[in-house]
């Protein structure tokens, strides 16, 4: 429970940081900030592997008898 509070602790605190740092930024020298570049709790998604017909044989290799 309390880590959800920190989590909507921070979603709070760093959208009112991106705010201000777009507030105060140069538009002709730095990019957009967004909340996410403040929050300790953000994890950056991975790349997903997409399936084809190519490489499905080694999912089926690799789970082979598991969801039968």
């Amino acid at each position: 429970m309390s880590e959800g509070a920190g989590r909507d602790a921070w979603s709070r605190a760093s959208n009112l940081m991106a705010l201000l740092a777009n507030i105060n930024r140069d538009p002709k020298k730095s990019k957009v900030f967004r909340p996410t570049d403040f929050n300790p709790y953000y994890a950056v998604k991975k790349d997903s592997v997409l399936v084809t017909r190519e490489n499905i044989g080694i999912l089926r290799e690799a789970f082979n008898g598991i969801a039968k």
